[in-house]
């Protein structure tokens, strides 16, 4: 429906795989920059990085060329969640609006902490488990200031236009009514992920509350601003890429043949390889027998 499509690279669960977006001509695109943050008039674009229930720690590339979406890595590691007592994986489609950036050279005045350096962050809450790559249509309800090792990591609420209750979700009050007990658990989520490394639980500014559909609408539009002056070089990006085919004024734009050059030298489209189960669970569970 969206004219976007995604293509796998290497097999999942590897330092190597990459999933990369293309457009309705088949071109390869940044869903980063090069898709619009507007689906239409209040509704937002959103890339899905984690498929609910999953646990592999996927997220955009920001620093890599045409910004692929792959596994998290630290000291050489792939990235998991653990599952959290008593959530399994992420709780909700979990992903970014395109065309957002939190700046970290911009101190927040809500929160007193300087952005993440990513695109703008969403829980998906619908009921279906979207699959990964996918560009999908929300409406936003609402929105949570997380601060993360010192950094505001604004978290959107938000639903799929195309969930059977979508036309019941208007603010983040319907939430509280319709589905009581997801947003504390949201909260909870958020405060603890990191327990299981080692890490301290997480802060959030105004004592963890959640703000509105305008409020958030809001911040989301400042991010976009934000993402303007970094794509247009007025903000240096600081290794940031911003590679893209569609963004006219950005002195990064380059053409199709270009784009697909990169994704040319890299491993092949993912076959066989793919077809493997994409639960962690059940990949560690492939992987011992």
């Amino acid at each position: 429906m969206s004219g976007f499509s995604s293509e796998e690279r290497a097999a999942p669960f590897t330092l190597e795989y990459r999933v990369f977006l293309k457009n309705e001509k088949g071109q390869y695109i940044s869903p980063f920059h090069d898709i619009p943050i507007y689906a239409e008039k209040d509704v937002f674009h959103m890339v899905v990085e984690v498929p609910r229930w999953s646990n592999a720690k996927m997220e955009i590339a920001t620093k890599d060329p045409l910004n692929p979406i792959k596994q998290d890595v630290k000291k050489g590691k792939l990235r998991y969640v653990a599952n959290l007592f008593p959530y399994k994986g992420y709780i909700w489609n979990y992903g970014a609006i395109p065309q957002t950036w939190e700046d970290p050279g911009h101190s927040d005045k809500h929160t007193g902490c300087c952005g993440d350096n990513d695109p703008i962050d969403v829980c998906e809450i619908g009921s279906k488990v979207c699959s990964r790559g996918e560009i999908i249509r929300v409406k936003v309800l609402g929105i949570l200031a997380m601060i993360d090792e010192g950094e505001t990591d604004w978290k959107v609420i938000a639903i799929n236009m195309d969930d059977p209750d979508a036309a019941n979700y208007n603010d983040i009050s319907d939430v509280e009514r319709l589905k009581p007990g997801y947003l504390e658990a949201t909260v909870d989520w958020f405060r603890r992920y990191k327990v299981p490394d080692g890490k301290p639980e997480n802060e959030f500014a105004f004592n963890a509350e959640f703000k509105g559909k305008d409020f958030a609408i809001d911040i989301i539009k400042s991010t976009h601003d934000y993402w303007k002056a970094l794509v247009t070089k007025k903000t240096d990006g600081k290794g940031i890429s911003c590679m893209n085919t569609t963004v006219s004024e950005s002195p990064f734009k380059c053409d199709p043949d270009a784009a697909k050059a990169i994704v040319d030298a890299l491993p092949p489209p993912c076959e066989s390889a793919c077809s493997l189960p994409t639960d962690v669970d059940k990949w560690f569970h492939h992987q011992k027998n």
